[in-house]
């Protein structure tokens, strides 16, 4: 049976209401402070698109500090610096990279393209950003892009950091291309996908022993080989086209040739200092050609004490 409730009983009973009442409304404006809180933080490197002589050309890029632009090698994109913007972003630098057309997201040129028709997006991505200058870094391929930016665009770059060097003679050239002609361009995709756990290995091997490589690490160079929107093998045809031995004489900004003991090119890299021994040399020892995730923290050491000299 159902008591009745006294004055003191009913006046409790709004007091209980209203408490509750105020108690969620309190957890309402809490929960919604809290998604305009994590709304307003900032992921350390945004990405965009700018405007290039291809078309879009997509980006990665810190919010401040010293720009460094850091170009990528062949066939991959700017996700090979994940390792290193965090590291780069500590040391006040504010990293940007680029991916170069037709990989990662960038639009793909509607001709095969050459080394000094990807230098042209690396101002185009400066002017959407609003950076007159930066200090420009590139890895293999990108390194030969990066040449070819000071050629083009000497007043947007402050320093030239070439990870790693390419000067060939023409047997190496041939070699090289045969290669490429073999292996990428008459490149076969197999019903059963083995093409893909063949590049897999391929890439496996090439990142050395020490340390072991991560699986999923060479799943993602894998998975960028194939992703981009243009043929994979544009980037080393471009690269082993490029005269770099030819071009090396031309550079007049500051430049550091950055290499490994255990990098393909190694011994390139040498010769290429022989050309130009008024640049500063650095190498780390052991490593592959994917020595920016093998070293990481070494690898913006030395670019670091070069690009704060």
């Amino acid at each position: 049976m159902r008591l009745p409730l006294t004055r003191r009983g009913m006046i409790g009973a709004v007091l209980t209401l209203l408490a509750g009442n105020a108690t969620s409304t309190h957890s309402a404006m809490a929960s919604a402070d809290g998604r305009k809180k994590n709304a307003l933080i900032k992921h350390p490197m945004e990405r965009g698109y700018a405007n290039g002589p291809f078309g879009q050309v997509h980006y990665q890029a810190a919010h401040t500090g010293k720009p460094v632009v850091l170009i990528h090698q062949a066939p991959m994109s700017s996700r090979q610096f994940e390792s290193v913007y965090p590291i780069f972003i500590e040391r006040g630098y504010r990293p940007i990279g680029i991916d170069c057309p037709g990989f990662g997201m960038s639009d793909v040129t509607d001709f095969v393209p050459r080394v000094e028709d990807w230098a042209r997006v690396v101002p185009a991505v400066l002017d959407h950003l609003g950076i007159a200058q930066a200090d420009v870094v590139g890895h293999h391929t990108g390194a030969l892009v990066a040449t070819e930016v000071e050629r083009q665009f000497r007043p947007r770059v402050r320093k030239l950091v070439l990870g790693s060097a390419l000067p060939l003679t023409d047997e190496e050239r041939r070699k090289f291309m045969d290669g490429v002609e073999k292996h990428e361009i008459n490149f076969v995709y197999q019903p059963d996908g083995s093409h893909l756990q063949n590049s897999f290995m391929t890439r496996y091997r090439m990142y050395g022993d020490s340390p072991a490589p991560d699986p999923r690490l060479i799943t993602r160079y894998t998975v960028e080989k194939f992703m981009g929107l243009g043929p994979f093998w544009h980037g080393h045809h471009a690269a082993f086209s490029y005269d770099h031995a030819a071009a090396l004489p031309h550079i007049r900004r500051e430049t550091l040739i950055l290499t490994n003991t255990g990098d393909q090119i190694y011994e390139h890299s040498k010769a290429a200092h022989r050309l130009r021994p008024d640049f500063a040399y650095a190498e780390l020892s052991g490593g592959g050609v994917d020595i920016v995730d093998q070293q990481p923290h070494q690898w913006v050491e030395a670019i670091d004490r070069f690009l704060s000299a």
